[in-house]
């Protein structure tokens, strides 16, 4: 099976929908967008307008009193106050300029985080196991946190750089070619030159950038994995192993990110080498039509055309570097969209109607499952099961047993076939009018950050204190009656297994389910909390649908129908006395479960 974390972004056409997806994004703030987008447009031409203020002093003002002095005359100074003031004046609105498409650009930045964040966040939440099967929790943490940080600053920050740079470019030619036609033609080929050479350069950025995103979804995989893990780590001493391949990958992240980070570089110099090339062939053809006149052109024109010459390197600057950003962030975002535009195993049809209150009567009619075609899990399944029964399902691991509790609560739906409750095909039925009436109790419970109570209203959040107590006490959680306001850390490490599988139980059966799913509930906990477990089910288990997945045979003996599975069909039903009678692979199973419990309980 591919890994979501393994797919491979190739697509070298790729830059131009993902920028054309981001601006999408932009533009849900049209009034900030298009406010930025003025503000810009305003210190773009501010910054071309300089050197024409620049030529004015220096044709109107410096070079007649630069005749009047060589004549032996008086040096007016009162002039130059205007172009001092009007200097000052560009300066005032420039900084004005700046701080507001900034702030403008810091705004859409943080929504746009937002947005992103959000749309994942709530895919997440609806995406179907198969999914999470396929996907690593490192993996989806670094495209909620590093992924969407790298594409914001592509549409804020390097959209700054970007716009300023178009802007200034068409206002300095602009103005180059009203004055001197010839100059501006100069540094108008200069410019493709310049933008070809980023684009052969800005391929590789691209290769390696994608290299290195896949290479740190890698290593955010297996420091998550191994932080969990570190007990297993210690206790097999494994750590100088795990800190070798940690390494190693670590050392393949270093190599790709300098190569990405050295062609990103080339742009620069590249650039400036190109540019200061230009700025010469003005200067050289330049000062030899100031010295052609009346011919040619004044001191003010060459002086500003070499200003303009100059000024348009930067942006060209800034707009390779834009190309840069904009690729080496293209991998992040295929990352991110990939996500956001996953389809869900699961899609609920329009209008259709919710579930009433459930009876529990379910029936597997004709139904296959598989995640990959060749290895079908179940097969031409059928199976009836009336409301209120309680059913146990016993085999080996890996036979399909969670996955016929996995298909009654619709994380997974049939590839084939139908799933019916209460008489209708749960397709056409709304999924969450299903699982409100659905308790799942699994193996390894999961707590979440907060206090006891908020743990367990978690499957009621309407519950009164006195419902909580009461579920309480019919679960076997009584201690936990005078401690609900207490903290249970981050995924409920400050408790036992047992108190967090106890907690998980109680939320279960607080939400008043119509079918109740336990796999394995009771496999990994102690004899003494399975003892008052086990209590607690007898108690909350009457009169509804219960399925019943047990490691330990004897907490099962009570149920109404035990179903042996294998490969996926159902070898054996009946109650615990017929199957023992019937002495086949259930019997074999309970007895060789009995011996090793009298071996274990000797030693």
């Amino acid at each position: 099976m591919q890994h979501t974390q393994d797919k491979q972004f190739t697509n070298k056409k790729a830059l131009l929908p993902f920028l054309k997806r981001m601006f999408g994004y932009a533009m849900n703030y049209k009034r900030w967008f298009y406010g930025f987008m003025f503000w810009i447009t305003i210190v773009g031409m501010v910054d071309a307008a300089y050197p024409l203020v620049l030529l004015q002093m220096i044709d109107n003002y410096m070079t007649p009193q630069l005749e009047i002095l060589q004549q032996g005359g008086v040096v007016d100074y009162q002039g130059i106050w205007l172009y001092i003031g009007l200097f000052i004046l560009l300066g005032i609105i420039q900084a004005i300029g700046v701080l507001f498409f900034v702030r403008q650009a810091g705004r859409i930045r943080e929504y746009i985080i937002y947005d992103l964040r959000e749309a994942m966040f709530r895919k997440l939440q609806k995406l179907s196991f198969s999914f999470y099967d396929r996907s690593a929790s490192g993996w989806l943490l670094s495209r909620l946190t590093s992924d969407v940080d790298r594409v914001a600053e592509v549409i804020s920050w390097g959209l700054i750089d970007c716009l300023w740079g178009v802007t200034m470019v068409v206002f300095c030619l602009s103005a180059m070619f009203i004055y001197s036609w010839k100059l501006a033609l100069i540094v108008l080929i200069s410019i493709p030159l310049m933008l070809v050479a980023s684009v052969k350069i800005r391929m590789l950025v691209l290769l390696y950038s994608r290299r290195a995103r896949k290479i740190n979804s890698e290593i955010t995989a297996s420091y998550n994995e191994h932080i969990n893990g570190v007990m297993v780590n210690k206790s097999t001493a494994q750590e100088s192993r795990v800190g070798n391949d940690f390494g190693k990958m670590s050392g393949s992240m270093r190599h790709v990110s300098y190569r990405a980070s050295f062609y990103t570089a080339a742009y620069i110099p590249v650039v400036i080498m190109l540019g200061s090339v230009a700025s010469a062939l003005v200067v050289f053809f330049g000062g030899g039509m100031a010295i052609a006149l009346p011919t040619g052109i004044t001191v003010g024109v060459l002086a500003a055309a070499f200003d303009y010459s100059t000024r348009i390197f930067l942006p060209i600057v800034d707009i390779s570097m834009f190309y840069a950003r904009a690729q080496g962030s293209l991998s992040a975002g295929e990352r991110i969209f990939s996500l956001i535009d996953e389809q869900n195993f699961i899609q609920e049809k329009e209008n259709i109607s919710d579930f009433d209150r459930i009876k529990g009567d379910i029936e597997f009619r004709d139904l296959s499952f598989y995640y990959e075609k060749e290895n079908p899990v179940l097969e031409d399944f059928n199976l009836t099961i009336k409301a209120g029964q309680s059913i146990a399902l016993v085999g080996a691991t890996g036979e399909g047993k969670s996955t016929i509790a996995n298909l009654i609560c619709r994380f997974y739906e049939p590839t084939e076939g139908q799933l019916l409750i209460d008489g209708f095909d749960y397709k056409n039925k709304t999924l969450n009018s299903l699982r409100d009436q659905l308790g799942v109790v699994l193996q390894t419970p999961h707590l979440f950050s907060g206090t006891i109570r908020n743990n367990i209203i978690y499957g009621n959040h309407k519950a009164t204190d006195n419902e909580i107590i009461s579920v309480l006490k019919q679960t076997g959680g009584e201690e936990f009656i005078e401690m609900l306001d207490e903290k249970v850390g981050e995924e409920g490490k400050q408790l036992s297994l047992g108190q967090k599988q106890l907690i998980s139980f109680a939320r279960a059966v607080l939400a008043d389910p119509r079918i109740f799913i336990m796999d394995e509930a009771t496999s990994s906990i102690d004899t003494l909390t399975e003892a008052r477990i086990q209590k607690g089910i007898e108690r909350v288990l009457e009169g509804r649908t219960s399925i019943v997945i047990a490691h330990r045979l004897s907490t099962i003996r009570n149920c109404d129908r035990i179903l042996v599975i294998k490969k996926g069909k159902v070898v054996e039903d009946g109650s615990h006395e017929v199957l023992m009678n019937e002495r086949r692979k259930y019997f074999d199973l309970y007895t060789r479960q009995l011996r090793d419990e009298a071996v274990l309980a000797k030693v």
